[in-house]
């Protein structure tokens, strides 16, 4: 053990928030998660409230309900004017059911899955570079043997997809693209979103035939199935319909290097010439040095999948690899950026 004296001890060089900040993660966040699950947002969704009357609602008493509240209010759900409570645009636009872009079914598939991020699961999957998801098990092959849990997560997918579905069709011109084939398209968010900001564009989503099922409730709901199409095919081995406009969302985080290479060799081969790949993830800093979100996500990936976060510099150079040119990113919605190349 170090010995220290009154000689030796000086004042420290920086502050302690940042070692405070990562307790206070652990305990500060899941708040939400519970005054999601509780139906706080909801309740407010009508009508601000005191926190008596919060209480009343939810028959919870005032400590918790003020421990909950206070941290909602701290991140920007909630607003306190008066002495009651009241929705935020972000809790509006995100945590009402109504909404269209609304998140809560992500935030569900959290709770429901809670187990693996914890400090033991993610431990494990440090340890043995496995995910823990269901587990242990591949989660998409789980998906394919539970219908219940493929609704629930492409419900998750969804979710998390809508917002930046409207935003990366702006990024660039894709106005001159009429078909769109979105791999893995999960729930048709993306497919949608393009559809709704590119009038001229047609889309086909490819995924698993009972995710396509899903997908095809979620088309019809933006009665949009004369312009978007479903395809129930495994991506890896099956043909893959003709189109200009090929989409990847939250699909190469899924899988390491080897098989992101062969999706992209795949793209290339079945992409029309002069047609444009895009990727759209979450993207860390070349060097691996941060942003915070996608270092978080990529474990989040260790967690769920056998995937990673990519850089912007890893995918382009695969994508100048299999062949692609005139290859470019760009930031779109939130934490995302697109990256994308065309095909001589």
């Amino acid at each position: 053990m170090t010995q220290h004296t009154s000689s030796n001890i000086q004042m420290p060089r920086v502050d302690d928030r940042p070692v405070w900040d990562v307790v206070f993660a652990v305990y500060g966040y899941p708040a939400l998660l519970l005054a999601h699950r509780l139906k706080v947002f909801a309740l407010l969704e009508d009508n601000p409230r005191t926190l008596t009357e919060i209480c009343d609602a939810l028959n919870i008493k005032p400590r918790p309900a003020e421990a909950i509240l206070t941290v909602a209010t701290a991140l920007g759900f909630l607003s306190l004017q008066q002495e009651r409570y009241a929705l935020t645009a972000v809790a509006e636009e995100y945590l009402l059911q109504k909404s269209p872009n609304y998140f809560g079914f992500l935030w569900d598939l959290m709770i429901d899955n809670y187990q693996v991020c914890s400090f033991t699961s993610l431990e494990k999957s440090i340890l043995t570079d496995s995910p823990q998801t269901y587990g242990g098990g591949d989660i998409y092959q789980s998906h394919e043997e539970q219908v219940e849990l493929l609704h629930r997560f492409t419900s998750g997918m969804h979710s998390m997809s809508m917002a930046s579905a409207l935003v990366w069709p702006g990024v660039l011109d894709f106005s001159r693209h009429r078909m769109m084939l979105d791999i893995g398209g999960s729930s048709g968010a993306h497919s949608i979103g393009a559809a709704l900001r590119l009038p001229n564009l047609q889309a086909i989503v490819l995924d698993f035939p009972q995710v396509c099922e899903v997908a095809e409730g979620y088309i019809v709901e933006y009665n949009l199935q004369e312009r978007i199409k479903t395809c129930g095919v495994n991506i890896w081995s099956d043909h893959w319909p003709s189109a200009d406009l090929h989409f990847f969302s939250n699909m190469y985080h899924d899988w390491p290097p080897e098989k992101c290479h062969f999706l992209t060799a795949k793209s290339f081969r079945y992409l029309e010439s002069g047609g444009r790949i895009v990727i759209h993830e979450m993207l860390c800093n070349d060097d691996k040095t941060g942003p915070f979100a996608p270092a978080a996500f990529g474990m989040m990936m260790m967690g769920w999948t056998e995937g990673k976060q990519y850089s912007g510099l890893e995918l382009s150079t695969m994508l100048k690899e299999i062949g692609f040119e005139d290859i470019q990113i760009h930031k779109a919605s939130g934490y995302y950026s697109i990256v994308t190349g065309r095909k001589p």
